[in-house]
């Protein structure tokens, strides 16, 4: 380790660095957006393919004649990609982060941006918001499309309650505490603590034992005192969080009341000519 450096910092240097690049598709959603494809387009979804993977090299991938890619690409080297099957003749529906989608001139070029904002989850946890973009569309730049949008937020919604079946979250009563609890108190600066001689550490309740679940963690059973202190607690806590989610809404509202940008007459000159 180097001289002033902790072991967490030492042991972090290690650890596999997460990006944009690693937001592998979860079944759910690329299933439902393949599918909307094969529909939209009238296309074999036997000859979709895939051709990014952790060390896959997509040039040297062997594109079947009359494939179609639909994947999720490495976002890092998008603009290449798109380039790199435009001159190739290869079809492909390739997701996208959202807002970045027609930002390149490769989409005015090549392909049409299909913005949708929705907020998938991928595999690595990262959520992002996603669009895509595809040469199936050869006569457009941009479109919206309000099917693609219910379809990718159903699946992942449906994901996401996959999700929660996996990692159940219980609510316990006010003679327990958990580490999580004592967090959340933390976060919104409510000061608690117990006593040695107020609790007793537990594994799990006896209403669990039956369905063979258990407190994730541990958890500490609470005198009548700390119970109440811990209830208290609790309140202020939850008061304090619906104040603070109130405050981030209205920001949001402030923020989306974004100014106006007007047209000049060097551009109103360029709109002239367009379309002619």
């Amino acid at each position: 380790m180097a001289y002033g450096e902790t072991y967490e910092q030492f042991v972090k240097k290690f650890e596999p660095k997460k990006t944009t690049d690693d937001c592998y598709t979860p079944d759910i959603v690329y299933d439902a957006v393949a599918g909307y494809v094969a529909r939209k387009y009238e296309l074999d979804r036997g000859a979709f393919v895939r051709p990014f993977w952790p060390g896959g090299d997509y040039q040297a991938f062997e594109y079947p004649e009359g494939c179609v890619v639909v994947d999720n690409p490495p976002f890092s080297i998008f603009t290449k990609i798109v380039d790199f099957y435009a001159k190739h003749d290869i079809r492909f529906f390739l997701f996208a982060p959202s807002l970045t989608c027609i930002s390149s001139g490769i989409t005015v070029e090549h392909a049409c941006a299909i913005p949708l904002g929705v907020s998938v989850t991928y595999s690595n946890g990262a959520e992002v918001n996603t669009g895509f973009v595809t040469n199936l569309e050869p006569d457009l730049v941009v479109k919206s499309d309000p099917e693609l949008y219910r379809i990718l937020a159903d699946a992942d919604a449906e994901l996401r309650k996959e999700i929660r079946k996996q990692v159940p979250k219980y609510e316990y009563p006010d003679y327990v505490v958990t580490a999580a609890k004592v967090q959340f108190f933390a976060r919104y600066g409510e000061p608690f603590e117990v006593k040695r001689g107020d609790c007793v550490r537990i594994r799990r309740l006896d209403a669990q034992i039956d369905q063979k679940k258990s407190i994730f963690g541990g958890g500490l059973l609470l005198s009548e005192k700390a119970a109440a202190e811990k209830a208290a607690a609790e309140k202020a806590a939850a008061e304090k969080a619906a104040a603070e989610k109130a405050a981030a809404e209205k920001a949001a509202a402030e923020k989306a009341a974004a100014m106006t940008w007007e047209i000049s007459a060097r551009e109103r000159a360029i709109i002239g000519e367009l379309g002619n």
